[in-house]
């Protein structure tokens, strides 16, 4: 049985400790693409007004409409080594101002990282290293946007300041053609576990995707992400699932199927990985968000980079090339 979601929840960040990014589309869902937006989960937002100078009690207006963040990911707490710093913006940022912005995004670390922000859109830039995060290393964000300007007539009018750490380095390595999945942890063999990934006609994503969040249980429709709404149709499906890894915004998971109890001998998906009962419950348990999950052997090409935080998916030249201001080092701090 194939497994997509009409996913009835606003927002991907809700139960990790990152906090929510995007509003969830779906899950295995076919052929379709990650679509992005900005959840209800606000990084925050101010204007400001300044005080009429014969003190009437009506304010004057601002001089132009605020720049704003919608979302600023991770929002806190400890995260894996694939997790970038994603901030969605209310409203477009012009080419010409992005250099600028980026450096008002500063970063401070407990030991100095090379990195590059990359926009994606002109309302999504993520920063990350060229490698993985170093497990241990603690992140400060600190994004002074008082006084910036977007290139499109709005000003920054507030601040925002998030915190988080770098924790232990747990990787999953998925072997579509192999069935099998191996967990590592800072270098060291965990687990290898029995998976069956897409079929044939909905292949798994390949390349590394950053865990978002997971839920205990999602509900999944193959009428959400295009399949099929027709009931008796071999592709239709409306069932609810436990142990769900969220691994893009359009509909990758790694969880248990009813369909699919005893995985490890086929495809039995239509885009998710299938674990057993055991295996997924014990996988929800021990992995975190930003944790990477690396598929090979599947014939659909790698995930977008902003379909989830598919980040990694990009080589560094690419990387580089969609960033104002370039290659940076952290300041350390």
């Amino acid at each position: 049985m194939g497994v997509g979601i009409g996913r009835r929840r606003s927002s991907i960040g809700m139960a990790l400790l990152t906090g929510a990014v995007l509003v969830g589309v779906s899950a295995c869902g076919g052929n379709a693409d990650a679509k992005t937006s900005a959840s209800d989960n606000k990084a925050g937002s101010a204007s400001s007004a300044k005080a009429s100078p014969d003190a009437k009690p009506s304010p004057s207006k601002p001089t132009a409409p605020p720049m704003l963040l919608d979302t600023i990911v991770p929002r806190g707490g400890t995260v894996g080594v694939a997790q970038p710093i994603s901030v969605v913006f209310s409203n477009p940022v012009a080419k010409s101002a992005r250099a600028d912005v980026e450096k008002h995004l500063k970063i401070t670390t407990s030991k100095a990282i090379t990195g590059a922000w990359h926009w994606f859109s002109d309302t999504r830039v993520d920063f990350r290293p060229e490698n993985y995060w170093p497990s241990g290393t603690k992140v400060s964000l600190n994004a002074d946007m008082t006084g910036v300007k977007n290139g499109n007539g709005r000003v920054g009018v507030h601040g925002y300041q998030h915190s988080f750490t770098i924790g232990d380095d747990v990787e999953a390595k998925v072997s579509v053609k192999g069935h099998t999945m191996t967990v590592t942890k800072n270098g060291a063999k965990v687990r290898t576990l029995a998976i069956d990934a897409g079929n044939p006609k909905f292949p798994t994503w390949d390349g590394t995707m950053a865990v978002i969040d997971k839920a205990k249980k999602v509900h999944m429709t193959s009428c959400s992400v295009g399949i099929s709404c027709t009931k008796g149709s071999p592709n239709y499906y409306d069932i609810t699932l436990p142990w769900d890894v969220h691994l893009t915004t359009s509909g990758t998971y790694i969880h248990y199927s009813t369909g699919d109890p005893n995985p490890g001998h086929g495809y039995g998906s239509h885009g998710c990985v299938h674990l057993s009962m055991a295996d997924a419950k014990w996988f929800y348990n021990y992995v975190k968000a930003g944790d990477p999950v690396t598929v090979t052997g599947s014939p659909r090409g790698k995930a977008k980079g902003d379909n989830g935080y598919a980040d990694y998916n990009l080589s560094w030249s690419d990387w580089l090339s969609e960033s104002g201001a370039g290659q940076i080092t952290t300041t350390v701090g």
